[in-house]
């Protein structure tokens, strides 16, 4: 017994180790040349998995563990959504993911009934799934880039949302196509639709009275370890209870995330469940790629490779033509299909159950399973396409952007209207100081525009166009861009072409103002020092340290660094004078 037991735990020391290492370098790899890590986590698991090096035997043993990123994803989803948020959603769940799921299925199921000659309920059984995106994939991305909170970004989240609440009639659907016999222990399928709604309102009731009392008590011990306990705990019960009902348990996770999303203990559970959520999810791709048949793409590679390309072209053109009927622009409609155009994990559930209800062969089912997995591995280079159509489109709105010959005559010109050119304008606008604002994103422009901002297009830092702008007669030029362009160089030919006007800089570090000194500007302001000055004040006073003192060390400090850049630039040396920076062996006296 004990031998049994060390050598089970021998093999699960190897296969982690091979798992992780694998997954750590292709990772590593794929991100450097720019493809994405669930990529690197397919390719390595193809290559460790049973088809590939036979290195790791059984993906099935990985991927019940690992199934539970997904759940994990879900619950953090729904920590960012407000109840009263995804209510404002319903239309584009109830409505967008409702025909999204519904068209591309029946479409999908008509074209696999004519491209492979397989029977009515056979081309359903595999057509269906294929209607089904990965949420593993994509949500992820568009949390990572915020896109989440975007427009386009929640119409994406609606539509894989109810992706995920379809899964039961999917089920329902195979299984009143089974030519097997029924299973008499699971429920049928009105029955399941009754216990999601169930399921859901207790959920909704345990999050009001259960959960969330207990992390007011468990705010109250303010030990980090029982928050991880306490959530791992919350997402687990939700997903039992979902389980145990035959229902989707990522749903069951996403419910109990909704419920704590006006939670103030939010920021750290996220902070606490993310580590767990990045391994199993990345776990999760690595078993997908373990499981994909390379036997069945080596006999038919034209067929899967085709196929997995017709799969993303339809979906893509089924999902533009649905967005913009639900009035999306029309970039933004293209975005969104090609994001969502891939199949889904949830796919490869159904073509179980299709199989297990005798619909499928189990080589149909292999096959399939290859071609979702390849038009998921292709998502990375959809998005680096949509990347290069949206750079395109912006050159192309650029084009029809109006440049600041159209502007009227101007005492100041703001170039850059970001964040720091914002606030520099509004206070100049507070004293009724005329503004001509030029950027060079038309993204940034269509932005200010939203809110009543009229700014030009183009590269503020051209003289001729400086000219046509009416920096002639300007009082004051103003460069808030937010890298280190304005160089001294360039600024030279700018004082010297507009003699009369005050030109300021934002400097973008410490290297850029020593630049700038050499330049004779009206002034240059670094653009974090001052907050990052006020917030050493606020520091300061958390030790007790009365203001005088607080006020001795900000003087101290700025005369310190004036004297350091003084230096620095006449010696063009970074490193002059650092013996006055403050230390552990330099502190102010007193």
């Amino acid at each position: 017994m004990e031998t049994h037991a060390a050598a089970a735990t021998t093999m699960v020391l190897r296969d982690g180790v091979i798992l992780l290492g694998a997954a750590m370098f292709f990772v590593a790899l794929f991100r450097h040349f720019g493809l994405g890590a669930v990529l690197g986590y397919l390719v390595a698991g193809a290559l460790i998995g049973p088809d590939g090096l036979g290195l790791v035997a059984r993906a099935e043993d990985i991927l019940p563990i690992a199934d539970f990123g997904i759940v994990l994803l879900l619950f953090l989803v729904g920590l960012e959504l407000h109840p009263a948020r995804l209510w404002r959603l319903k239309r584009d769940i109830f409505g967008l993911g409702l025909l999204q799921v519904a068209v591309s299925g029946v479409v999908l199921a008509a074209f696999v009934y004519v491209a492979t000659g397989l029977s009515v309920a056979a081309a359903i059984a595999i057509g269906l799934p294929l209607a089904l995106s990965s949420t593993a994939q994509v949500l992820p991305s568009l949390r990572a880039s915020g896109e989440i909170n975007t427009p386009p970004g929640e119409r994406a989240f609606s539509i894989l949302l109810f992706q995920d609440l379809s899964i039961v009639p999917l089920i329902t659907i195979i299984a009143a196509l089974s030519r097997a016999a029924p299973d008499p222990l699971a429920p049928p399928g009105w029955l399941l639709a009754l216990y999601t709604i169930g399921a859901i309102a207790f959920l909704v009731v345990a999050g009001r009275f259960v959960i969330n009392p207990l992390f007011r008590l468990v705010g109250r011990v303010s030990e980090r370890e029982l928050f991880v306990v306490a959530g791992l705990f919350t997402v687990l019960a939700s997903a039992a209870v979902m389980e145990s009902l035959h229902l989707s348990t990522a749903l069951g996770a996403f419910i109990a995330g909704v419920m704590l999303a006006d939670s103030p203990y939010r920021h750290e559970l996220e902070a606490d469940i993310e580590p767990f959520r990045s391994i199993l999810l990345g776990l999760f791709f690595v078993a997908i790629g373990m499981m994909l048949d390379l036997d069945a793409i080596a006999t038919r590679p034209w067929f899967v490779l085709g196929m997995a390309a017709a799969l993303i072209a339809i979906k893509a053109a089924l999902l533009f033509g649905l967005a913009r009927l639900f009035g999306m622009e029309g970039r933004r409609a293209l975005k969104l299909g090609l994001l969502l155009s891939q199949g889904g994990e949830f796919a490869f559930v159904l073509f179980a159950a299709a199989q297990g209800a005798g619909l499928i062969a189990p080589g149909a089912a292999s096959l399939f399973a290859a071609i979702v997995t390849v038009s998921m591995a292709s998502t990375p280079f959809l998005m680096m396409l949509n990347d290069w159509l949206d750079r395109r489109a912006s050159h192309r709105q650029a084009l029809d952007l109006e440049g600041p010959a159209e502007s009227v005559a101007t005492s100041a010109i703001v170039v850059g209207y970001g964040r720091f050119g914002q606030t520099v304008a509004q206070m100049l606008m507070a004293k009724n100081i005329s503004v001509t604002l030029i950027d060079s994103k038309p993204s940034q422009i269509e932005a200010s525009g939203s809110f009543g901002a009229k700014v030009y297009y183009g590269d503020g830092l051209r003289l001729d166009l400086l000219r046509l702008a009416g920096a002639a007669d300007a009082r004051a030029l103003l460069f808030c861009i937010d890298e280190a362009n304005p160089t001294s160089r360039r600024l030279e030919g700018i004082l010297e072409a507009f003699p009369q006007a005050a030109v300021f800089v934002r400097a973008f570090d410490r290297i850029h103002l020593i630049e700038l000194a050499q330049t004779d500007l009206a002034g240059t302001v670094r653009e974090v020092f001052e907050s990052a000055v006020l917030m050493g004040r606020e520091a300061l006073r958390v030790f007790d340290i009365s203001e005088e003192e607080v006020a001795r060390v900000e003087q101290e400090y700025r005369q310190r660094d004036i004297e350091r850049l003084v230096g620095q630039s006449k010696s063009g040396d970074l490193h002059m004078l650092k013996e006055r920076m403050f230390g552990p062996d330099n502190a102010l006296d007193g």
